[in-house]
């Protein structure tokens, strides 16, 4: 069982910037690939951004292109998401979740090769 950690949301004004973590414990982080959902009321969840297991391919949804940075630290189990020139709408609940399988080769991944889920963190931007 795997437990997906995260921290670094808050309140923020459009412009400016926060840097979420995920830290992952109980079992293996190197080898699977790691990922960025957002969660806004009344919205689908969406899939904001993702770094392969060996941290070589990374995949941005268009409207982060340029503002969000992911990054993972294999010998601290740990995958971050630097947000740049926030803005109101990338207010959400960003949750954080790892591939159910190592090593995978599909990219991007689909949201269904994600099967462990941390519980989110607030981020609120105010215009």
């Amino acid at each position: 069982q795997v437990q997906l950690v995260e921290s670094g949301g808050g309140l923020v004004q459009a412009g400016g910037s926060l840097r979420l973590s995920c830290v992952s414990s109980g079992r293996a982080f190197s080898g699977y690939t790691m990922g960025w959902f957002r969660q806004a009321p009344g919205i689908e969840r969406e899939f904001v951004a993702a770094i392969r297991w060996n941290g070589d391919i990374i995949y941005y949804v268009d409207s982060v292109k340029g503002r969000f940075t992911i990054s993972r630290d294999d010998a601290k189990n740990t995958v971050g998401l630097q947000m740049n020139s926030l803005r109101p709408e990338d207010t959400a609940v960003y949750v954080c979740a790892r591939t159910t399988s190592r090593y995978g080769s599909r990219w991007p991944p689909s949201r269904n090769d994600f099967g462990s889920w941390g519980q989110g963190t607030q981020v609120t931007v105010s215009s």
